[in-house]
């Protein structure tokens, strides 16, 4: 029987209940599969991190970056050279972007989306032409 790691569960929900403006904003377009038909979730955990948002299926993350961040540029980068390191993709917006160009934001989402291959293609069959 396998063994899993316990995740803090009601930390995330603490973050998704804690949510900003900015993240409020963009899981409006996020949320029921309204990009690219991905599935994402918030505030979800990611080993010691907490993405903002997550797509399991792309391995891509995106984060909303407000005013305390800018503070922490090179803590930031550092979580994003780990995240990228196991695989996932990260894309990270300001508050300010989505709050006053959220059709940019989207834009650009979909664009990255579009150009994630699926992960474990299915191989071509014999015969298929």
């Amino acid at each position: 029987m396998p063994v899993f790691k316990p995740r803090n569960t009601n930390r995330a929900k603490s973050l998704r209940n804690a949510a900003t403006p900015a993240e409020r904003e963009l899981w409006k377009y996020l949320s029921r599969r309204q990009v690219g038909g991905r599935k994402f979730s918030r505030q979800m955990p990611v080993g010691p991190y907490y993405a903002d948002f997550l797509c399991r299926e792309l391995g891509l993350i995106i984060e909303i970056d407000g005013y305390s961040h800018e503070t922490q540029q090179g803590k930031d980068a550092k979580r994003s050279r780990e995240l990228v390191d196991h695989g996932y993709k990260v894309l990270r917006f300001t508050n300010d972007d989505v709050l006053s160009n959220i059709e940019g934001v989207i834009r650009q989402i979909e664009m990255v989306v579009t150009d994630i291959p699926t992960p474990n293609p299915s191989r071509k069959r014999e015969g298929d032409q």
